[in-house]
Order: structure tokens, then C-alpha cells, then sequence
């Protein structure tokens, strides 16, 4: 019997668990794993060649379904090549189920073929680790197999969420022989019953009390999905209550008068006594990561009173070195209920809400100043450079599309620039490790979810270094590509450090000649290249129209004028804030 029947309950496990995507790289020891999810009746698969790559189309899925997607590979170095999307993953808490083909143990380190040590391959970086037994025959192995199984798929589910590997040796014969065929065995699903999350009411009174008697609060929102309950909350907090609310542009915090978003800029050129002025009694956050270095730099240089971090478990992470409380609960059920308590309480005692509407006042002013600011800066049109040129796309982005950008300068100047609330984009970046590798694939994986445009804005370095992301059969229509293209890493010549070094060109920018059109043209890519805004307004109406297939647009910028255009943005900042307030 050549069947791996052990394979065929595993994935139908994961059928009855709710997983029903798989992104498969092609291999033979990977074979059993490769037919039985592929002649699953209930289960969508997608070949990917490349397992860099495949890893983070996957992940790209997983982000918009929002659910765990399977990725597989055959044994050896192919395992190794999924680490960059596992780790991003992990770190951006996105589930996937990971299963590994592998020889049985006793092959390793005995000169046999596509062999390593794939046991805790991908160590610290996944939730848990799983390894199948290699032989079935003693009834144990079957009931650890199925009990090991429902635990790995359930750690997947569960807050939060993140990779799970499991590594699957399997013997030869790898197919099926002769007349065999497959059958999907009754599994037994473990049913896992989770418990509803909730404070007592001790706890509520506690912290009613605390925020109370904060007279200057900041509510910081991390990377996160475009939540409309959450934003809806936040904001009738900040216009009720005259709560500040501060977030990155991969917060998907809109720019809508309201909320702060371009603290980069303002608190970069802040003196110590303005900080001082914008230091809150207590800072409640919420979400992941945060972009902004100059937020990160102000809090944990100006630490507030207090601190909460409210988040759906009890994963503890401290980034502005303040943290006083971890409440494990769902963002918008605790703003709605906060709100909801100390909005009754005030009525009924006749009480009005005591935050001091200045501490407010002070950062919307400066936001509004530094938005102004830059809206000067960018639209003089006298030089073409790159950060225009990405304020111009954030302009035009179709309502109700999605922005993958990329690491590097794009996900920076996106930063600056933000997007409007009335266009209702909905913007993605992988900050879980923030490397440039996967960008592109995963904007592919996402595109391939959703019936939604899929803008990725990405720089020339990590386009080419991820252009197997369209070395496939996969690439959607609904897919659009950006390429800023300034022949290099421009970021190094931006940031004061490398930019100062003799060994700039050649070991930290690595210049290239090389042009998008070609890999447009392999990958079935409508292509444009532009480099003028009126080519570029041009080019854009006819690059966000629908199609009948994916296309990319390459805007080729000179590095020496981003650089300049940058340092000149930064001297009109240090002009118009530091200066005025040492007058």
C-alpha cells in the first residue's frame, strides 16, 4: 500500500478545522502531502516554485482571509528558503500551518540526498513544533498523529495567531500504484471550546478611576486591518472627549482632521519644553508595531504616568518601555464599553468630562501645521522627485482598493503623506521583521483573496529581489505593481549614517541598471514607464482602470534629487517648527 493514509486524515483534519487553502512548492519526498490536498474536494491549492516566494503568498492569503492557509515543501535546503515568511509571520501574529515533507530520521547525515536537520527548524519563530511518526503500524502512532494534528491546527486559530510547523517524514513509495485510490477517512476533531474574555467588575471600577483621574490621555493606535467599529470609536472619543489619538499610516488611521498622524514630522523639530507640553498622564495603546520612529523616541524619552496595552491576549510587549497594564481584550469591545460606563457614569452625576482640551488642542495644531507644511512642500512641481511623485499615487488609489507598500523608503514617504478617510484604502506592510524580502509576493497572495484592487508601491532593491513573486501561473488581474525605480537603495544615501561613508555607492546603496519591463513582459504585465508627473497623472487614470489583466507601472526617479528634495524638507521643518520656538 503506497498510500500515506496518516496524510490523507491529516489534511482532512484541517478541512473539518476550517482551513481550506494551500499554497504547495513542488517536490517529490513532499508528493503524498502534494496529492491530498490537491484532490481534496474541499481544499484550494496553488503551486508556487519558488518556497521564498511561496511563503509569502501565503501569507499574503492568510492576511486577508484571515484565517490559517497550509504552505508545503519537500525536504532539505527548500525548508530553509520558508524562514523570511515564517518570521514575519510569527511577528505579525498572521496564522499558517506549515508542513514539511522530511526523510525518516535515520537518513540524516548519511549522505543521502535532500536531507538536513528539519526538526525546530524554524525555532523560536513559530508557536510550536510538530513531527509525525514515520510508521503507523502500532495503533499509538495513529492516535498522536490525530491528537498532535488538532492541537497544531487549533494553535494556528488561536491568539494570537501565527505560524505552526509541522514535519511529516514519510518512506517510499511516494504515489500511489496501480489502481489505488484515495479515500478521506472519518476524522476525530477535538473540539476546542474557548472561553468569552472578560474583566470583573472590580477591574472595570479600577480602571474607570485610573482613566479619570488622568487629566491628559493619548490614545497610540499600531500597525493593524482597517477596523470601521474601531475607527468609529476612537473617534467619537476624540470628539466627545477631546482625546488626542496618534497612529501610523499602517495603523490605517485616515487623515481626517481629527486624528494625528503626522507626528513624525512635528516631533522631530519639538523642543524639550513642547515635549514636555505633549506628554500624557496616561497612554493607552492598541495594535501592533509602530512606524513612527520620532513616536517611539518621544515616549520612551518623556514616559507618561501610565500605560495600558489593550490587545486580545497575553502576549507581553513593552516598545515604549512604560507599560503598567496589559488588559486582554478586543480593542473596540473595550473603547465601545469604556465609553459606554464612564459616558452613563457622568450622567448620572451630572459630571463633564475633566481632560484638559488644550493637551488636545496642542497636538492637533501641530499636526495640522506640519500637514500644511508638507502639502507646500509637495506640491511645487519644479522638481521631480520620488516623494511627490508617491503623494500623487496615494491621491488617485481607487476607493475601497488596498496598498501593499514595501519596506524601505516607500512605506516612510506613505508614511508622511497618509491617505484621506473618504477613500477608504486599506493599507498593508510587512513590519512583522520590516525586511524588503516578500513584499511583492505578498501583495500577490493577497490579490488573489480578494476581488479588491491590489496596489503594491515598492522600490527597485526589493522588486528585483522578489520578482519570483510573478514567476508563476497565479498573478491576478486585479494586481497593480509600482516600481520606483531610482537604480539603487536610496534610503542610504537619505539616512545621516551610511550616507556619510566613502563606501556608500558600493556597499550600501548597490546601484543597478536594470529596468522592471522585461519581468512586466515575462509575467504577462501590462507595462508603463514614466518620469514626469504629466506622464505620470497620464499614466495613472489608464493604470487604475480594471483589466483583463495585472499591470505595472515603473516611475523612474534620480536618487542624488530624492536625496536633496529630502534634506530640503527636512531644513523647511526644522524652519518652521524648532526655529519659531526658540524665538
Amino acid at each position: 500500500m503506497a498510500i500515506h493514509q496518516h496524510v490523507l486524515n491529516l489534511v482532512e483534519l484541517c478541512v473539518r478545522k476550517g482551513i481550506r487553502q494551500a499554497i504547495i512548492s513542488p517536490g517529490s519526498r513532499s508528493a503524498p502531502i502534494t496529492l491530498a490536498l490537491a484532490r481534496h474536494p474541499e481544499m484550494t491549492t496553488r503551486a508556487v516554485a519558488d518556497e521564498r516566494s511561496a511563503g509569502f503568498i501565503a501569507l499574503g492569503l492568510a492576511q486577508q482571509l484571515r484565517q490559517p492557509v497550509i504552505l508545503v515543501c519537500t525536504s532539505g535546503s527548500a525548508v530553509y528558503n520558508l524562514a523570511p515568511a515564517v518570521a514575519e509571520a510569527y511577528f505579525q501574529e498572521i496564522p499558517l500551518l506549515i508542513l514539511t515533507a522530511d526523510r525518516p530520521k535515520e537518513w540524516t547525515h548519511q549522505q543521502d540526498g535532500q536531507t538536513i536537520y528539519q526538526t525546530d527548524i524554524f525555532g523560536k519563530h513559530v508557536k510550536q513544533a510538530f513531527e509525525l511518526p514515520a510508521d503507523f503500524v502500532h495503533p499509538d502512532a495513529r492516535w498522536f498523529a490525530e491528537r498532535a494534528t488538532n492541537e497544531a491546527v487549533d494553535l494556528a486559530w488561536a491568539e494570537p495567531r501565527g505560524p505552526v510547523h509541522i514535519n511529516i517524514p514519510l518512506r517510499e513509495p511516494l504515489y500511489p500504484v496501480g489502481d489505488e485510490t484515495f479515500q478521506y477517512q472519518a476524522v476525530r476533531v477535538i473540539e476546542q471550546v474557548m472561553a468569552a474574555s472578560a474583566l470583573s467588575s472590580e477591574t472595570w471600577h479600577r480602571l474607570q478611576e485610573e482613566w479619570e483621574t488622568a487629566e491628559r490621555k493619548l490614545i497610540a493606535v499600531g500597525q493593524g486591518p482597517h477596523d470601521p467599529a474601531l475607527l468609529a470609536i476612537l473617534k467619537k472619543i476624540s470628539e466627545e472627549w477631546r482625546i488626542p489619538v496618534v497612529g501610523d499610516v499602517i495603523s490605517n488611521l485616515p487623515r481626517n482632521g481629527e486624528f494625528i498622524t503626522q507626528q513624525d514630522i512635528f516631533l522631530s523639530s519639538a523642543n524639550d519644553e513642547l515635549k514636555h507640553d505633549l506628554v500624557p498622564d496616561l497612554l493607552i495603546t492598541c495594535g501592533q508595531s509602530f512606524l513612527s520612529k520620532q513616536l517611539k523616541l518621544f515616549l520612551r524619552n518623556h514616559q507618561p504616568g501610565a500605560h495600558w496595552q489593550i490587545q486580545p491576549h497575553h502576549r507581553l510587549a513593552d516598545p515604549f518601555q512604560s507599560l503598567t497594564r496589559l488588559i486582554p481584550y478586543e480593542p473596540t469591545d473595550f473603547f465601545e464599553k469604556l465609553f459606554s460606563d464612564i459616558d452613563y457614569q457622568r450622567f448620572v452625576s451630572n459630571d463633564d468630562e475633566d481632560s484638559d482640551d488644550n493637551f488636545q488642542e496642542q497636538w492637533q495644531t501641530l499636526d495640522r501645521k506640519a500637514t500644511r507644511l508638507l502639502n507646500q512642500f509637495l506640491n511645487d512641481e519644479t522638481v521631480f522627485h520620488e516623494w511627490a511623485v508617491i503623494q500623487r499615487i496615494l491621491d488617485e488609489l481607487p476607493a475601497d482598493s488596498q496598498l501593499h507598500v514595501a519596506n524601505s523608503m516607500p512605506v516612510r514617504y506613505a508614511n508622511f503623506c497618509g491617505l484621506p478617510e473618504n477613500q477608504r484604502v486599506e493599507v498593508f506592510a510587512n513590519r512583522g521583521t520590516s525586511g524588503i524580502d516578500g513584499c511583492l509576493s505578498t501583495a500577490v497572495g493577497a490579490a488573489l483573496a480578494t476581488d479588491q484592487l491590489v496596489t503594491a508601491l515598492i522600490g527597485d532593491v526589493a522588486f528585483f529581489y522578489d520578482r519570483n513573486g510573478l514567476w508563476n501561473n497565479l498573478v491576478p488581474a486585479n494586481l497593480r505593481v509600482i516600481v520606483l525605480n531610482n537604480h539603487g537603495g536610496n534610503i542610504f544615501r537619505i539616512i545621516d549614517g551610511p550616507s556619510k561613508q566613502p563606501e556608500l555607492s558600493a556597499y550600501f546603496e548597490t546601484s543597478q541598471p536594470l529596468s522592471a519591463e522585461n519581468t512586466a513582459k515575462e509575467a504577462g504585465l501590462a507595462y508603463a514607464n514614466v518620469s514626469s508627473y504629466d506622464d505620470l497623472k497620464t499614466a495613472l487614470a489608464d493604470f487604475f482602470s480594471k483589466g483583463d489583466r495585472g499591470k505595472l507601472l515603473e516611475i523612474e526617479t534620480d536618487r542624488y534629487v530624492n536625496a536633496e528634495q529630502f534634506q530640503r524638507y527636512k531644513q523647511l521643518v526644522q524652519e518652521t517648527f524648532l526655529d519659531r520656538q526658540n524665538r
